[in-house]
């Protein structure tokens, strides 16, 4: 039972007439606005105290304009308390003028630069943008990985490289709960477990499953093994809405997970829904 106010880590506003969203030309019901009133809202009857706000993919080169944004907002609405910008750290050294301008702003916590969607199994491990990833402990930020599972082995070397560095690993790494897949994933997550400098959302799971017709026993699995693999003080709650709205309500993700995680006692529900998104994003509540 979340009887307390939550702190989601992970959480996307769209304004359609400020930035362009390419990536959801192919979700049409995300074609609209989405604010934090909306947010209240949807998560009825659960309390959001706060959230992180996760860089959305905007259109290039609109990443800084979207970081200015979320700080006019945060400026207005104490309910956005933090910012996980995008930068593209591709450009390596030279993009320490941009993470330099970003930092500046009081909202910000970290960055992510999605590599879901790149091609190159060598991305990550990229000399320019292992350099950029550096720069990151220089300006208290961390890194929010959001990639699929097959991805998994790359980005664990990429951790191992940058051992100062904190890592987010967004949504449990995307496996393929659709298919019903389990290895390597499993094993790669652990390992990734074992790496000190990670911590891991609970989050975007549903969205990996069939939209329309999954279930908490066919999510279970994959949400025991993470919370084995990493335990509750590096576990942090998060509900990817407005995206997660693809394939259940926000509603549904919390009674899932409330019920995924039901051998947690009070206090360890506090920190998955709250405390640990607050020490890991550094937040002010």
């Amino acid at each position: 039972m979340i009887d307390f106010h939550i702190i989601d880590s992970h959480i996307h506003l769209l304004d359609q007439k400020r930035f362009g969203y390419s990536w959801a030309a192919g979700a049409p019901k995300l074609k609209r606005d989405w604010t934090a009133d909306d947010l209240a809202a949807y998560a009825k009857p659960y309390q959001i105290e706060g959230f992180v706000f996760v860089e959305v993919d905007v259109d290039m080169p609109q990443y800084l304009d979207e970081a200015q944004w979320v700080q006019s907002l945060a400026s207005q609405d104490s309910r956005v308390k933090g910012c996980v910008a995008s930068l593209p750290l591709e450009k390596g050294k030279a993009i320490e003028a941009e993470m330099a301008k970003i930092a500046k702003l009081s909202v910000i916590r970290g960055v992510r630069r999605l590599i879901q969607n790149e091609p190159d199994p060598d991305f990550v491990l990229r000399p320019a943008f292992l350099e950029a990833l550096k720069l990151m402990p220089k300006y208290n930020l961390s890194f929010d990985i959001c990639i699929f599972h097959h991805q998994l082995p790359n980005v664990l070397e990429m951790v191992r490289r940058c051992p100062e560095v904190s890592f987010v690993l967004d949504h449990i790494a995307k496996p393929g709960i659709k298919a019903g897949l389990v290895e390597p994933w499993r094993r790669h997550i652990r390992e990734l477990a074992g790496l000190p400098n990670v911590v891991c959302k609970l989050s975007g799971v549903t969205t990996e499953a069939d939209h329309g017709s999954w279930t908490r026993e066919q999510l279970r699995p994959y949400l025991d093994h993470v919370i084995e693999s990493f335990g509750v003080d590096r576990l942090i709650y998060g509900g990817d809405w407005p995206v997660s709205e693809l394939a259940g309500t926000y509603a549904q993700w919390i009674e899932t997970l409330d019920w995924a995680t039901s051998a947690m006692s009070p206090a360890e529900k506090r920190k998955l829904f709250r405390d640990n998104a607050i020490k890991a994003y550094r937040l002010e509540v």
